[in-house]
């Protein structure tokens, strides 16, 4: 698949967009996930514009990530979040599927901290608003290798219920999918991204998936 710094809109008719915070593996797990060439680092908040990625009529976008950047200064982190809430605004329509990437193991700890402080953790927000704009959206927790046989289902079960779905997290496979950027492990995330693509009657689309 070929990126692009520019995208003809005219021959676009369906967007698959990758969101999360920085260092999440976002960029790791599109590349691995669709061959994209994109810019990959350890440091977090290296993508700070969309980068997108083409094929056939279906465009990858992998969005800067929003969170803690470093080396960036909190009115550029500002202005990151600002662009991609208006970047999904603006192409809310061609948007067919949003995928929201989490760190699995982090995110408990995440969100029960903005919790404490009587704040909206921020990937919840980006769940509730893509969802709001009409994107089906994905929650893929990635770095699942991490996590030990006996903690694996109760951790999905945590992360389920903080984003207001009643657990068992198995009631909403549809809807999360565990996935190991390191280990190559997507089936989950490609299972999902396929089921999508055959209800619109994309299968087409799969030899990029």
């Amino acid at each position: 698949m070929e990126t692009s710094k520019t995208v003809a809109d005219n021959c676009i008719n369906l967007e698959i967009l990758f969101v999360g915070r920085s260092n999440v593996g976002k960029s790791s797990l599109l590349r691995e996930l669709f061959g994209a060439k994109v810019r990959v680092g350890r440091r977090p908040g290296v993508t700070l514009r969309p980068r997108h990625a083409q094929a056939s009529d279906l465009l990858i976008t992998d969005m800067p990530g929003f969170g803690f950047m470093s080396g960036v200064k909190d009115r550029k982190q500002d202005i990151v979040k600002d662009q991609t809430i208006r970047y999904i605004e603006d192409n809310a329509e061609r948007i067919k599927i949003g995928v929201l990437v989490i760190d699995g193991p982090a995110f408990p700890q995440i969100v029960d901290r903005w919790d404490s402080r009587d704040q909206i953790p921020v990937d919840i927000e980006m769940f509730d608003f893509m969802r709001e704009v009409g994107i089906d959206t994905i929650v893929a927790a990635n770095k699942m290798d991490k996590v030990k046989e006996d903690e694996y289902d109760p951790l999905l079960d945590g992360i389920t219920g903080r984003f207001g779905l009643e657990p068992p997290w198995q009631n909403w496979k549809h809807l999360i999918a565990p996935i190991s950027a390191k280990k190559g492990d997507f089936k989950a995330l490609k299972g999902l991204l396929r089921d999508r693509l055959h209800e619109m009657k994309r299968d087409d689309l799969f030899k990029y998936v």
